[in-house]
């Protein structure tokens, strides 16, 4: 072998050493920033929460807290349902269903429920508004919930009808996991 080849040779290797170096640094100096990202023990825990619906009675609803926002649960009257199930779409500003569990559907009644009979309803109780918390038990023009602030009004199955409000009540992904028990999340 020449001197020539040797010194190739060398430079070669002193290249891809070099460059094997600079990877592996890059890789340990990006990894905590990328590691970081990834949701941490308490935001796991929240992702998802059991609620015991047994004691709620028709016409009522339960109030619970789920990622820093308040979810209606609401057991529907027969009248309730009625009136939600007797709304024309047409008479609906917001025709989507805002309901991530059915999400490319219309806005009917049916498919805003948690349950074919459509006794339970489930929402995330923000006005979709400017994000105030509306009023249920009946209140506002349409039998369902009324933000005071600014005057919007929701059915009975949490449908903006009047007001500034754009959407629908959001319906959060939520499940029965029993007779008795709704899982959000």
């Amino acid at each position: 072998m020449s001197h020539a080849e040797e010194k190739g040779t060398r430079r070669d290797f002193l290249y891809v050493a070099t460059a094997s170096t600079g990877a592996v640094a890059v890789g340990a100096a990006v990894w905590p920033l990328i590691d970081q990202m990834n949701a941490s023990a308490a935001v796991e825990a929240l992702s998802s929460k059991e609620v015991d619906i047994s004691a709620i009675d028709r016409g009522t609803q339960l109030t619970v807290k789920w990622q820093g926002k308040p979810i209606f649960i609401r057991r529907r009257t027969e009248e309730e349902i009625a009136m939600g199930r007797e709304t024309a779409l047409t008479d609906l500003p917001d025709p989507t269903s805002q309901n991530k569990n059915k999400w490319a559907l219309d806005a009917s009644d049916a498919n805003r429920t948690l349950d074919e009979a459509g006794e339970w309803l489930v929402m995330v109780g923000v006005c979709t508004h400017l994000g105030c918390i509306p009023l249920g038990d009946g209140l506002g023009d349409f039998g369902g919930w009324f933000c005071p602030c600014h005057g919007s009004h929701y059915d009975t199955a949490g449908r903006i009808r009047k007001g500034p409000a754009p959407l629908n009540l959001l319906v959060p992904v939520n499940a029965f996991l029993s007779d008795t028990v709704v899982k959000l999340g």
